[in-house]
């Protein structure tokens, strides 16, 4: 679940945002903060199914890319001048990569963020409006969305800073996906069907 303020970037820093958030996620782990687009985005810690999916997914990348990590915790600088934060559901980069970033790494170097979607009122908004703007604006090369909602995967490619993502292609649950370069790597996507709630 996901909860959204109302638009806040006059009122609030990057720099305040960071300290709210390492304070409440170190007082509460069930939470995530994310400032996207001037809002604060309160996200709950997911459920089995969505576990699951994560987990899933880190096992394709780790058989096929083992010199890369599927990071479902990574914080992201996102969004023009990175004036904004998103915690990704996984970050793919090179093995340690992110040794010495601390909670909101530079995107430069990532090869692609993931979004599964919730059950929640905003997560349309969240993962497939904001989230793909804000990862096309700083270059992530590709974008991929798990929507248990629709059944499908979807699979962003060739950012674009001022139009988003150019290339959009949908598979449904079962079907096989090659994410594309510099990611290259094939999913099957069958047992994906056995975690919608």
């Amino acid at each position: 679940m996901t909860v959204m303020a109302e638009r806040a970037s006059s009122q609030l820093s990057v720099g305040m945002f960071e300290r709210i958030a390492e304070f409440a996620e170190r007082e509460d782990d069930t939470v995530r903060f994310e400032f996207i687009d001037g809002r604060i985005g309160l996200r709950k810690v997911t459920n089995g199914n969505h576990g699951a999916i994560t987990m899933w997914l880190i096992r394709q990348c780790m058989r096929a890319r083992p010199e890369l990590d599927l990071n479902p915790l990574q914080g992201l600088k996102v969004e023009s001048y990175r004036k904004g934060r998103a915690r990704p559901d996984g970050v793919l980069a090179p093995v340690d990569h992110f040794v010495g970033q601390g909670d909101w790494a530079e995107p430069r170097g990532v090869l692609m963020t993931v979004e599964i979607t919730s059950y929640d009122s905003d997560t349309h908004s969240r993962d497939r409006v904001e989230k793909p703007r804000a990862y096309a604006e700083v270059g992530i090369p590709v974008y991929l969305l798990i929507d248990r909602d629709h059944q499908s995967i979807v699979v962003h490619s060739d950012p674009d800073p001022e139009d988003g993502y150019r290339d959009i292609h949908v598979v449904k649950f079962g079907g096989g996906v090659t994410l594309p370069a510099p990611v290259g790597i094939e999913l099957d996507t069958e047992e994906l069907k056995q975690y919608v709630d």
